[in-house]
């Protein structure tokens, strides 16, 4: 009996209605793809027209973003008066890019810009007192920030005791009492009625560019050929690519395939890539490059090369980046084997390590703990006399939240439900480890594996070149929208093997002819998997060429014993008109679930 490794379940589809599919048909969508769409929330023809729409279309008017005119007016006045502006990112690809978008929008109008990106180790998160001194010191009258501030009080009074005003543009959790800056330009705030929150540090960038931007000559459009790097900023930061994310996605990636701009295109180039690029581009070659600049070098680097206008400069920082990029992979490779260890068999509710390793690797080592049990991990950087760390969960527990709790017993904390950090005196480390093992465990899921959510379940007769290229018009996929997932029921494994790179290779086959499936990172499945053995799988369905030649291939996610998806099939409420279902091979199962409870 095969196992599988994820809980499988499969989107609620019961919400496909006659008049979607009509809406559909009319786009040129099959009735497959729109299934997929319903059971992720598009659900009548209106939602579907503004799914399908212009890329502007989706983009939201900057004005009721909060503070908006306050933030335009201090502008206007640091333009009149001749003021130098500090605008100050944080050191990751969501800070840095976002950065790099308000320092050309500023400068573009004329303004003095001083750009700032703070060291990872010795300033941390939030806008920090070096920078508040090194404004004064650049004679900076004017403190923009990007991705952070909305938990700085303490700096931004420091601030304007030293005559500085400070502008926070953010998207993280705004606090009971957050900080008297001069404008508080976050979605997330309680009194906002902006339409979308789920915009990263980089997208409220964007916007406020937009916002700054739309009284000039070719403004507008000096202002959408920055959702390049809003682009960027979104995947790195993992917001869910759906609303106003969407869009700029969409008009990002237009961008970069069109003219990507000279340090991108350095950046690139370096890389080796080949082909257009794509949000997979973004998310495994550009932000884990840009993001190693702040985490074993100096993070300025990484806003030099997104501003930079001389190709040799550009290039030369591309090799500096691409550089520390191989470093960053060593040393989590290292860290990332004795957090293992020191989290020994990882039966608890939580993995919580600390140990001598950089600052800048742990967010990296916590994410693959958390992966390796379906379970929040916290690895802490010993730095003396505190330990910063960070968190992820994969479990569906709030870390923000979670973290609040503990809020007594912190130096200080901040984040997301999924990702958050935090220092702690050294001495309290055993002390908030046993606080926040008892919060998790006072509500352990049902079933820690993490979910792989299904969008279509299929006789493995139905994949075809069209289900291939009908799911591709979907497309940008990512966070919220992620690639379709099918689960292919009913195969015969004709071949199973190990690859290089901790990959298995395996042939399927289907009546009388065979798919070929590829399992990045699953060298597991290699020993669990034998010739002969009927499956299910789920799977990415990509269609690959080679030698003029189109292949369909199977990216397989998780493998079940034949059978572990079908045998809730009889509980299937009906989507589609049995016709329909019979011509498209179409099966739904409501939140089914295979090797576990909901």
């Amino acid at each position: 009996m095969i196992e599988p490794r994820y809980r499988w379940i499969l989107h609620d589809q019961a919400t496909l209605s006659p008049a979607l599919l009509e809406a559909a048909s009319a786009s040129g969508l099959g009735p497959r793809a729109a299934t997929v769409l319903a059971g992720r929330g598009i659900e009548t023809p209106a939602e579907l027209t503004a799914f399908l729409a212009p890329a502007e279309d989706g983009l939201h008017d900057p004005e009721r973003l909060p503070d908006a005119g306050r933030l335009r007016e201090r502008v206007d006045r640091a333009h009149r008066a001749g003021e130098t502006v500090m605008v100050f990112g944080d050191f990751d690809a969501d800070g840095i890019t976002g950065l790099a978008i308000l320092v050309i929008a500023l400068r573009s109008l004329g303004l003095t810009v001083v750009p700032y990106v703070p060291s990872r180790l010795d300033e941390g998160h939030g806008l920090s007192s070096a920078a508040v001194e090194a404004a004064g010191v650049a004679g900076a009258t004017l403190i923009v920030t990007v991705d952070t501030g909305s938990s700085s009080a303490i700096e931004v009074g420091a601030a304007a005791a030293s005559g500085i005003d400070v502008i926070i543009t953010d998207h993280h959790r705004v606090p009971a009492d957050p900080p008297a800056a001069v404008a508080l330009v976050n979605p997330h705030r309680a009194d906002a009625s902006y339409p979308d929150r789920r915009l990263s540090g980089a997208g409220v960038a964007f916007k406020v560019a937009q916002l700054l931007l739309a009284g000039e000559p070719d403004g507008p459009a000096r202002a959408l050929d920055l959702a390049d790097l809003a682009t960027i900023g979104t995947v790195s930061d993992m917001a869910p690519v759906i609303g106003e994310n969407r869009s700029i996605v969409r008009l990002g990636i237009a961008r970069l395939r069109k003219a990507p701009r000279v340090g991108l295109a350095a950046l690139l180039a370096r890389a080796g890539t080949k082909g257009p690029v794509d949000l997979e581009t973004i998310g495994f070659t550009l932000a884990p490059r840009l993001n190693a600049a702040g985490r074993v070098g100096e993070a300025m680097d990484a806003a030099r090369l997104l501003l930079a206008d001389d190709p040799a400069e550009a290039t030369a920082l591309a090799v500096t980046l691409d550089a520390a990029n191989l470093t960053r992979r060593d040393l989590t490779r290292l860290a990332l084997a004795e957090a293992r260890s020191a989290a020994g068999d990882g039966s608890g509710q939580a993995t919580i390590v600390r140990g001598p390793w950089p600052v800048g690797i742990i967010g990296l080592v916590a994410s693959r703990l958390s992966e390796d049990t379906g379970r929040p991990a916290i690895v802490g950087a010993e730095l003396g006399e505190v330990v910063r760390a960070s968190c992820r969960s994969g479990s569906g527990i709030d870390l923000a939240a979670t973290l609040e709790q503990c809020a007594e017993l912190l130096v200080r904390h901040g984040g997301h439900a999924g990702a958050a950090g935090f220092e702690v005196a050294a001495a309290r480390w055993d002390e908030f480890h046993q606080r926040f093992l008892e919060l998790v465990e006072a509500d352990p899921p049902a079933d820690p594996r993490q979910p792989l959510l299904i969008d279509l379940a299929l006789p493995a007769r139905a994949i075809d070149y069209d289900l291939v290229r009908d799911l591709a018009r979907l497309a940008p996929f990512g966070p919220g929208h992620p690639d379709p997932l099918v689960a292919v029921l009913g195969l015969t494994v004709s071949r199973v093997r190990a690859a290089n790179g901790g990959h298995t290779q395996l042939v399927l086959r289907r009546d009388l002819d065979v798919l070929d499936g590829i399992a990045f990172g699953r060298d597991d499945l290699a020993t669990m998997v034998a010739e002969g053995d009927r499956v299910d799988v789920v799977a990415r369905l990509v269609s690959r060429s080679f030698g003029g030649f189109e292949s369909l291939q199977l990216e397989v996610r998780d493998v079940a014993s034949a059978g572990a998806l079908e045998a809730n099939l009889g509980r299937m409420a009906a989507t589609v008109s049995p016709p329909d279902a019979a011509e498209s091979g179409l099966t739904g199962v409501p939140g089914a679930v295979a090797g576990g409870s909901r």
